[in-house]
């Protein structure tokens, strides 16, 4: 049996825990809001402007499920304008390594799997 195997079939409940959470994290925005609070918290204005393409909806929507999954904290001060700051959660942290590696992965092998995917479709018409 192979090491994919053993952790994701069967200690993960034949793969159903790593469906959700890549459901989750593999989603259009959610790596690109977790990378973006690595370093610092942040403001929802500023997060909003560091994550380009996302909307006032989708960044509410993505930083609520993140918090609710315990990889984003969300904390409020009683100010006048009211302040929401996010961060991410020890947990949310340890994201960063594989994300980085995900990233790192995806621009490199970008053209070759734009190359492949026009091969195919020429090969299809």
């Amino acid at each position: 049996m192979s090491r994919y195997e053993k952790v994701c079939l069967i200690r993960a409940d034949g793969g159903r825990a790593i469906r959700r959470i890549l459901d989750r994290i593999g989603d259009k925005w959610a790596l690109l809001v977790i990378a973006t609070l690595h370093e610092q918290r942040m403001r929802f204005t500023h997060l909003q402007q560091r994550v380009p393409g996302i909307s006032q909806r989708m960044l509410s929507l993505t930083l609520r499920n993140l918090e609710r999954d315990g990889l984003v904290s969300r904390t409020s001060y009683p100010e006048v304008p009211p302040r929401v700051e996010y961060e991410l959660t020890p947990m949310g942290r340890t994201l960063i390594e594989p994300a980085v590696a995900l990233a790192e992965w995806a621009v490199e092998h970008d053209p070759d799997i734009g190359r492949s995917q026009r091969q195919y479709d020429s090969r299809q018409t």
